[in-house]
């Protein structure tokens, strides 16, 4: 029979209290023979998660610049990292003439609900997003049924 002894790679505990730099209960850490305090934040989705440092800039902090295309021309639109593709829909109704139902949002692929945060499924600054009308949408605009009444064309009536 052999027996097999698990190998770890960690530091014992005294190597960990070097000058007194020790970690107390998760809510402090050790940089550099810094102490410094970890910040937390909350997630849209629930999720507690330690917060990231952006290097110091403040300005700005969230916003990420998203390439929107269509078939024929392309949009830069500013918008914050947190926020909904229902919420850039609104934005790209006002860039385009199409009505929020109107639009399709794909990214990497596959169509985005409007509850779905930008930051969960991963758009980063300077993603490319594609934007599509709604096929159903288009063929109704062309056979006049858009509303409620058909598109009626303007007749004149002639009396002699």
């Amino acid at each position: 029979m052999i027996k097999l002894r698990s190998k770890r790679f960690s530091r014992s505990s005294s190597k960990l209290n070097n000058g007194g730099n020790s970690i107390k209960g998760g809510a402090e850490k050790a940089c550099g023979g810094i102490r410094t305090e970890i910040k937390w934040e909350l997630r849209p989705g629930g999720m507690l998660v330690q917060k990231r440092d952006n290097g110091g800039s403040s300005e700005g902090e969230g916003m990420i610049t998203i390439r929107v295309s269509t078939v024929s021309k392309w949009h830069d639109i500013s918008i914050e990292a947190t926020s909904t593709f229902g919420e850039l829909k609104m934005i790209l109704s006002l860039v385009t003439s199409l009505e929020p139902r109107e639009q399709r949002v794909l990214f990497k692929g596959k169509e985005r609900e409007d509850d779905e945060y930008l930051h969960m499924v991963g758009v980063r600054d300077k993603d490319k997003v594609l934007l599509l009308e709604d096929p159903a949408t288009k063929e109704r605009k062309l056979y006049g049924l858009a509303g409620t009444k058909p598109i009626e064309t303007p007749c004149r009536t002639i009396s002699v």
